[in-house]
Formats: C-alpha cells, sequence, structure tokens
C-alpha cells in the first residue's frame, strides 16, 4: 500500500505544475485521497466484505467528491485531478498511467447484474474534463478522450475521441487543415478547437475543399508534365499551359 502510495505522489508532482511538494500532494488532493480509500474498499469487496466497501466508498466520496465503486480495479499511478464529480462504475477497469479529470463519468449502459458494463481503460489514457465514457467497451492505450465527450464504442489505442456522441478525430487529415489554414493567415480552430460548431464546421468544410483542390491540381501538373507539356515560364500561373503543348496533348 505504502509503495503505491509513493508512487502516486511521484506521478502526480510529475504531471502537475501547480504541485509543489510532496507533503502539499499528501495533504492537499482529494484524487489521492480517493485512491488511498479506494485501496481499503477494493480490499474489503475482494474478500466478499461488500457492506464495508460500500461503506469505506461512501466515506470516501463523502469527504473527497469522487465516487469510486469498490469493485472497480485500478491501475497504478493512475492521476485523478481536481476530482469533484468524479465517477467510476463497478465494472470499470483504469490502466496503469491514466490521467482523469473532474465530472468525469465512467458508467454503464446495461442492468443485467454480473455483466461487464463499465470501460476498460489502457495504460496512459486521459479523459478530459466532463467526458462520459458508458459501456463495457475497451480504450485503447495512450488514447485520448476530449472534454465533455460522450463515447459509447471503443477507441483506438492512440486515438483520439472528441464530441457528442465522440468521433475519432482523422489525424492526417487535421494536419492538412492546419497547414492551409496556415498558408492563408488563419487558423480555423482559432473559433472553436475540435467542437462541433455548426461555423468551424463549414470552416472545416472550406479548408477540406481547399487541400482536396490542391492535391488534384498537383495531380493534373504532374500527369501534363509526364506528358512533356511544361508550363510557361512567363507566367506565375502552373496551370497557364503553352496552347501548342496542349493541343499536342489533346491529339
Amino acid at each position: 500500500m505504502f509503495s503505491r502510495l509513493r508512487e502516486n505522489l511521484a506521478s502526480v508532482r510529475e504531471r502537475d505544475p501547480a504541485a509543489r511538494s510532496t507533503l502539499e500532494v499528501l495533504t492537499c488532493y482529494p484524487g489521492v485521497h480517493a485512491l488511498m480509500f479506494h485501496q481499503l474498499a477494493h480490499g474489503a469487496w475482494r474478500r466478499r466484505w461488500f457492506w464495508l466497501g460500500r461503506f469505506l466508498s461512501h466515506v470516501s466520496r463523502f469527504l473527497t467528491g469522487i465516487e469510486i465503486h469498490p469493485g472497480a480495479v485500478i491501475g497504478r499511478r493512475v492521476f485523478i485531478d481536481h476530482g469533484m464529480g468524479v465517477v467510476i462504475g463497478e465494472t470499470a477497469e483504469i490502466g496503469d498511467d491514466c490521467t482523469i479529470y473532474q465530472a468525469v463519468t465512467l458508467g454503464g449502459t446495461s442492468l443485467y447484474r454480473g455483466a461487464k458494463r463499465h470501460p476498460t481503460l489502457g495504460k496512459g489514457v486521459v479523459v478530459g474534463a466532463g467526458a462520459k465514457v458508458l459501456g463495457g467497451f475497451s480504450v485503447g492505450d495512450g488514447a485520448r478522450i476530449g472534454s465533455n465527450a460522450v463515447v459509447v464504442k471503443p477507441v483506438p489505442a492512440g486515438a483520439t475521441a472528441v464530441g457528442n456522441p465522440a468521433r475519432i478525430i482523422d489525424a492526417e487529415r487535421d494536419a492538412e487543415r492546419a497547414q492551409k489554414a496556415q498558408q492563408i493567415g488563419f487558423s480555423a480552430y482559432g473559433v472553436t478547437r475540435d467542437m462541433d460548431d455548426p461555423v468551424t464546421k463549414a470552416l472545416h468544410g472550406l479548408l477540406d475543399h481547399a487541400v482536396e483542390t490542391d492535391r488534384r491540381l498537383k495531380a493534373i501538373s504532374a500527369r501534363l508534365e509526364a506528358a512533356g507539356m511544361k508550363p510557361d515560364p512567363s507566367t506565375n500561373a502552373t496551370d497557364d499551359f503553352d496552347a501548342a503543348s496542349l493541343s499536342r496533348g489533346v491529339d
């Protein structure tokens, strides 16, 4: 128990820039207190002392604002930051080195007793403030759940899920959008980053269209150059080709 406590204290100091000392973390971080209570409650639950486990969980909830069912399985170096309003269900499993922010729910969608009703988080998962992960599926190692996301389907390892209902972000497409936005002098993410705002959706559509147009123009240009038709050096337009060359290409 004490070795895990030392690990938790060290991980909090490493991940939270507001932590100034180990003593501060030990005495002032409700997430650390909730995990300490959970170790006791989970130990009682495994010994089938169900009432004692639930009572310790209830005391922890009263003192910390964090509700962890004593049946939940929590790995090492888990960091519950701020923590108020966090709810972790009975069959939830949390891997090592996960980070969970305030108002997160790891909940269930099934009422069948004994079934796997709550999610399994892999190693190093980060769940943003207010997110809801609902169901007996897995979130892969290193995945990221955005703030206020509602996740009801599995998330692949290393992926990022945002929105309600949550969707997996296409990292390559987002990088192309950001590059195009930088080229034309603004960033669509300056409006509402990664949210479902209609204006942001429209801007994303325009950026996607611009990226696709650039891709097609480059492909056309490459095909014309391969056919021996070079751009006219007297103009800056890449698509202004010599008429005779173009006519030869058509013939």
